[in-house]
């Protein structure tokens, strides 16, 4: 059975409205607090899932930055990485730029995202991951108008 996880954004929590839906329907699924610098939110991210393998991995922002980075470090263990408007364009994800990462990606992004720019995004996702599902819609940077209508029982199927 696979392992499911929930990464937030900078700002948000694990009592956000990405982890109440998360909570609500999928039972079970890793939904943490993430405080602190990115050093520090990584080292948390790394003890909760050390020794877990066929992760169904979900990262919001700059939980997706996150979620993107443990991928790139540990992509054995990934059975899906889905990302949510990540913030990849931080130069803190420039140490990744040259990886070629086979494990399966779903990036979803708002056309109307102001905060994290799509465009820079999509490129780098098409760089670093070889199976990108890069899916653009019509919706802001927390994709509060779309989030619950994608297809999250197909997504984190076992």
């Amino acid at each position: 059975m696979a392992t499911r996880v929930f990464v937030h954004g900078l700002e948000g929590s694990s009592q956000g409205n990405k982890s109440r839906f998360f909570r609500d329907r999928y039972p079970g699924m890793i939904i943490e607090d993430y405080t602190g610098s990115l050093e520090e939110r990584m080292g948390k991210l790394r003890r909760i899932l050390a020794g877990k393998e066929d992760l169904v991995l979900v990262g919001s922002s700059y939980g997706g930055l996150m979620a993107a980075m443990y991928a790139c470090d540990n992509e054995s263990t990934i059975k899906i990485l889905i990302l949510l408007a990540p913030a990849l364009n931080l130069k803190e994800f420039r140490p990744y730029m040259n990886r070629k990462i086979a494990a399966s990606v779903v990036l979803y992004h708002g056309r109307r995202d102001v905060v994290v720019p799509p465009e820079p995004v999509r490129e780098i996702a098409e760089r670093v991951f070889k199976d990108l599902s890069y899916r653009f819609v019509d919706d802001d940077h927390p994709l509060s108008e779309t989030f619950q209508s994608f297809d999250w029982d197909g997504l984190l199927a076992d």
